[in-house]
């Protein structure tokens, strides 16, 4: 019991500051509303609609090419509730080509540092109506978060544009509270982008390479561009698997496949959920795919250090896959499951090759090699980024898939 109250505690010193530890109808007594937006920079109390006497005069900012905007910055303690921004040329271009970067306490590195699309759920390019409990867009044209992100003495967000185009039109709202304390063991949000557009065969791509530190996985954001070598083979068969404070070669947390982490089953269509889903699922254009796991009603908490990864792992019929290994597609077979856990065969232990003719028929899973890129939320006991700076815009926009136009 007590061990389930300091887990409740700690989550509670995540999501929930003074004002949401109350009923809605108490008022807190030292905390102030404040909204940062074009037509209050500072968000400074009586500063906002100064421009064209009051009438709409600053409604948006641009950002040209190479610039970056300041949308906040804030000096003192706080938390941010809520960020809400539009732009007019969301492009698949525009989502991996704008960067997003929050600094907390003047720390010099970004906490977070992510491609724009990416960290809002819309990785595979292309938006569509959302609403989930930490990311939304109403309509597919807005780009909403509602993670609690705290700091004692200043926050700075912004937005650099290397995407080529420039930003004519860029609306937002960053809406926080001023507040005089923080929980001692409040933690600052974290978010880090990777990718690697080629995995490598029978390596796991890392989500959150291996970190030092106090805190809490919040869950990530994967997108995968299937390899056309495989065709329309099931990519989804990797396992999810989360070391935790020192593991060495066999981690704590280990799931049962890609669309098993995310709710669903036997494959993987396009669903939106409030903790789980997958906004994009298409054999259409290559292959597109985005999905999500947010850790919320299943905290995952580190004490000493965490390293996620997913393994890279398709499956398909054995006389498929043993099409696919005659095409000449770069595959390591690893099980054959024929309806049962009678006569499994695990071929990395028993060092049998797929055509062998003692073999049963049945699901074949396999190592493959996608484009794979992942966004990773987690809260540290650090404001500073511990690690490397994601990848320039060139490699973040290189082998975009766009979606097909609509009729």
């Amino acid at each position: 019991m007590l061990k389930t109250r300091i887990a409740f505690a700690l989550t509670a010193s995540l999501f929930a500051s003074p004002a949401y530890a109350q009923e809605v109808y108490e008022l807190p007594k030292s905390e102030e509303s404040r909204w940062i937006s074009p037509e209050n920079p500072t968000g400074a109390k009586g500063a906002g609609a100064k421009e064209n006497r009051g009438g709409k005069g600053h409604a948006f900012d641009t950002i040209p090419v190479g610039g970056t905007l300041a949308l906040a910055d804030i000096k003192g303690m706080g938390v941010i509730d809520r960020i809400w921004m539009t732009i007019e040329d969301r492009s698949p271009e525009a989502l991996r080509g704008l960067k997003l970067e929050m600094f907390w306490d003047g720390a010099a590195r970004p906490a977070v540092s992510v491609p724009f699309g990416d960290f809002f759920l819309h990785g595979a390019g292309e938006m569509v109506p959302m609403e989930t409990a930490l990311f939304s867009s109403a309509e597919g044209r807005s780009f909403v978060s509602y993670v609690k992100m705290p700091f004692r003495k200043g926050a700075r967000l912004a937005v650099t544009n290397e995407s080529g185009k420039p930003v004519n039109l860029i609306f937002f709202d960053v809406n926080y509270r001023a507040v005089d304390s923080l929980p001692k063991d409040a933690l600052y949000f974290h978010a880090w982008w990777s990718r690697e557009p080629a995995t490598a065969l029978g390596r796991d791509f890392r989500i959150l390479p291996r970190i030092e530190g106090r805190g809490r996985f919040l869950g990530t954001s994967v997108t995968v561009l299937t390899n056309p070598v495989y065709e329309k083979t099931w990519w989804g068969e990797g396992e999810v698997k989360i070391a935790l404070d020192g593991d060495g070669e066999h981690p704590t947390l280990v799931g049962t496949g890609t669309e098993d982490y995310i709710g669903t089953a036997w494959g993987q269509g396009a669903y939106i959920n409030r903790y789980q889903g997958a906004p994009i699922a298409t054999w259409d254009d290559g292959g597109r795919w985005t999905f999500y796991r947010f850790h919320l009603p299943d905290p995952v908490y580190f004490r000493r250090g965490i390293e996620v990864s997913l393994q890279q792992m398709g499956g398909a019929r054995k006389p498929l896959v043993l099409g696919l290994l005659k095409k000449g597609a770069p595959m390591i077979p690893v099980t054959i499951d024929p309806g049962s856990r009678d006569n499994f065969q695990q071929l990395l232990t028993n060092g049998k090759r797929l055509d062998d003719p003692s073999l049963p028929d049945g699901h074949t899973n396999y190592y493959r090699s996608d484009d794979v890129a992942a966004v990773a939320y987690f809260y540290l006991d650090r404001p500073e980024g511990v690690l490397p700076p994601i990848a320039g815009a060139e490699m973040r926009m290189s082998g975009i898939r766009k979606p097909a136009k609509k009729p």
